[in-house]
């Protein structure tokens, strides 16, 4: 029996592809009826008759309350569609750092077999199901949705508010990221982070509210790794996991891991100096990271973008007692001004990465950083944050 598929979207296609098309879509942003190259029957979502579907199968990004979900009668995650045929799955979380951590933790597993897939760009749909290991990056909206999937390991790593506009509440986003604990057995490790609500379950959790005490409960050695900051604990977590399984805990495969452009990529300009790509960091959590993990030199920061109206006071008040100069840029830029004025911190309004870093270039030396993380969103002035990442490193370049 083919589903229904909700969402004309990568992972609703490639489920489509698997059964060798033939199946019936019904997305939002189709206005007429077409058939596309696999005899897929794409309709307009008002369209969708639930007493003639058997079983629905949500694209992640489908919105709770959306007319579709209301009508359905068996509504499916694409875990919960895959949960019979899923492999052994560590599933990963957070705010930020679960592409980078689900990454790191393939690359130490891959000898084992392991693929990555969810979030991170593979639909389960295109993993093979007779791998050993699936590691599988879990966003909110995907967890939201699956009901009766279950990890055989959580990892969880910190998360502050995001996506509220999908959500609705902090305690809604946190219920969802801590949602696959309803469904453990057993035996099973959920790793999170300390402080939160937990439900009740039957996980082993392990919380952790450290690097230290993530060292300590897990017989890991921070020094050996050539990390700093959000990535070390990236990385302290993906080792953790592999000491759970196999008592393996390999430092110098994972100190060869490269992680993603645009993620604190580093770049020496022709006179020696360190500029670092953070463009990557579209929020606020994600800057505070980076922000935290230069703090031990004077830091030249650019910032600035569409926020999205977020509360952006938690990261003035880290930034305060830093050395620590701050370009300002993008459409929020007055609000920026105004904030580093309340918090005493020097602001040089540039508005465009060009002046920014026209700016930087006269001030910067040996002993300070530039660094372009944003907390911001970048479609104000870029098609992406690679847009605007490839921007920044073109023009440090012609320095």
């Amino acid at each position: 029996m083919k589903p229904t598929l909700f969402g004309y979207g990568l992972t609703t296609r490639a489920i489509a592809a698997k059964l060798g098309g033939g199946c019936t879509f019904f997305d939002d942003n189709c206005k007429k009826p077409y058939t596309d190259d696999l005899n897929n029957h794409i309709l307009p979502s008002a369209l969708f008759n639930p007493d003639k579907s058997d079983l629905e199968v949500i694209t992640p990004s489908l919105k709770p309350g959306h007319p579709l979900l209301k009508k359905a009668k068996h509504a499916l995650s694409e875990y919960d569609y895959f949960t019979e045929e899923m492999p052994f799955s560590i599933w990963i979380s957070g705010t930020n750092g679960k592409t980078t951590t689900t990454q790191m933790l393939t690359h130490l597993l891959e000898k084992r077999g392991a693929l990555s897939g969810g979030n991170i760009g593979t639909p389960l749909a295109d993993l093979d199901t007779d791998a050993p290991i699936w590691v599988l990056e879990s966003s909110s909206y995907t967890l939201h949705h699956t009901h009766t999937a279950s990890p055989d390991i959580y990892l969880l790593l910190p998360i502050t508010p995001d996506h509220l506009d999908w959500h609705g509440t902090e305690e809604a986003y946190e219920a969802d990221k801590l949602k696959p604990l309803l469904t453990m057995k057993e035996g099973e490790l959920a790793l999170v982070p300390k402080g939160l609500n937990l439900p009740k379950t039957d996980a082993y959790v392990v919380e952790y509210d450290s690097d230290a005490f993530l060292c300590d409960y897990f017989t890991l050695d921070a020094s050996k790794l050539n990390y700093k900051g959000a990535f070390l604990q990236d990385a302290l977590l993906a080792l953790a996991i592999t000491k759970v399984l196999f008592d393996e805990t390999n430092y110098a495969l994972l100190n060869d891991f490269k992680r993603d452009a645009h993620r604190q990529e580093e770049l020496k300009d022709s006179q020696g100096r360190l500029w670092v790509n953070d463009s990557k960091a579209t929020n606020l959590d994600a800057t505070l990271q980076a922000v935290k993990g230069y703090a031990d030199k004077h830091i030249h920061l650019i910032l600035g973008g569409d926020d999205k109206g977020v509360d952006l006071n938690p990261l003035f008040a880290v930034m305060q007692p830093l050395q620590l100069t701050l370009y300002t840029i993008g459409a929020n830029n007055q609000r920026l001004l105004d904030l580093a004025e309340n918090y005493n911190i020097e602001a040089v309004e540039s508005q465009t990465i060009e002046k920014a870093i026209e700016h930087i270039d006269k001030a910067l030396d040996g002993d300070s950083v530039a660094l372009l993380s944003p907390a911001a969103a970048s479609f104000d002035q870029f098609t992406s944050y690679k847009h605007r990442g490839e921007s920044f490193m073109e023009l440090v370049k012609k320095l």
